[in-house]
């Protein structure tokens, strides 16, 4: 059964004479003449069969009819204006980024602060995950993932190249001896193996020197759990380089000896199965944007 209301010019018109009280003011408000105002609240009146103003020389009163219809016409208007307004605005747009929780921990995080200043309209979701994700199925927009560069069916473009060395804090360093089989070592596990040797034994075998045994120390199953232990002084850590940038701008950490291990690189990820929609060209821009600056203040 079809709900039976009035013209809505005339409830426009009451709601707005009930609000400011004012005839001449409903008018200004709805671009009509105060006439017309009148002649369609007494068209509502005479709808209603009922009184909705009294109309007094410089003002008007609503009537307890009036009162009741009013909290209900004002409350649906406003609740018309909330649905068209949320209606009209833009749909927010959500960008699922994952990497592993080192890199973004200690590289993407302290950036993403310049990422919604400059793009408040997107939300930019991380999934941080040592595991690696399938950028095919949809659910995933980009990857940072850190290895050689050749990954069969996606695109993959250069974000960021590293090198390791041995690191330790400022205060252990004054302790430690120049031999090196006599250093506290940290060590942490790589989840999947590695094309390129980034071990103690790796570094040892680089520097010309062959310890007896670079295996002993404290080992950790996630990196930066390891960059934390050796800022704390638990020990010397063959650690990435670009990780640890602010640390050791900071002064926190600080290479111990040459040489450093050149490693591998991070690379920007995305399927080449489906289109780059706009958010998700603009986080792949900004993350490459980002990277280049990062390495051209290194340089420096």
């Amino acid at each position: 059964m079809a709900i039976r209301l009035p013209s809505l010019t005339s409830l426009r018109a009451f709601e707005a004479a009930a609000r400011l009280r004012s005839f001449k003011q409903a008018a200004e408000e709805l671009s009509v003449t105060a006439t017309a105002i009148s002649h369609r609240i007494r068209v509502l009146e005479e709808y209603l069969e009922h009184p909705l103003f009294l109309r007094k020389v410089r003002a008007v009163e609503l009537t307890p009819n009036g009162l009741t219809l009013f909290a209900a016409v004002h409350s649906g208007f406003e609740t018309i204006a909330v649905a068209i307004e949320h209606i009209k605005k833009p749909r927010r747009q959500s960008v699922m980024l994952s990497t592993t929780p080192a890199f973004a921990t200690k590289w993407l995080i302290p950036r993403l602060a310049l990422f919604q200043e400059a793009y408040s309209d997107i939300d930019l979701h991380i999934h941080a995950s040592n595991t690696p994700v399938d950028l095919n199925t949809g659910t995933v927009d980009l990857a940072i993932r850190y290895g050689p560069g050749q990954y069969a069916g996606e695109v993959a473009t250069l974000l960021l190249e590293d090198h390791f060395a041995p690191v330790a804090s400022p205060t252990l360093i004054t302790m430690i001896s120049q031999d090196v089989s006599q250093w506290p070592l940290i060590h942490f596990d790589w989840h999947r193996p590695l094309p390129v040797d980034l071990t103690w034994s790796a570094w040892a075998q680089a520097t010309g020197l062959k310890p007896p045994d670079l295996s002993t120390g404290i080992r950790y199953s996630e990196e930066s759990h390891a960059i934390q232990a050796t800022i704390a002084g638990q020990g010397v850590a063959l650690l990435s380089l670009l990780l640890i940038e602010e640390e050791l701008r900071l002064g926190v950490l600080q290479v111990v000896t040459e040489p450093s291990l050149k490693g591998m690189a991070y690379h920007v990820l995305r399927s080449n199965q489906y289109p780059v929609s706009e958010e998700v060209a603009i986080v792949n821009n900004w993350l490459l944007q980002i990277a280049h600056q990062n390495t051209a203040d290194i340089r420096k």
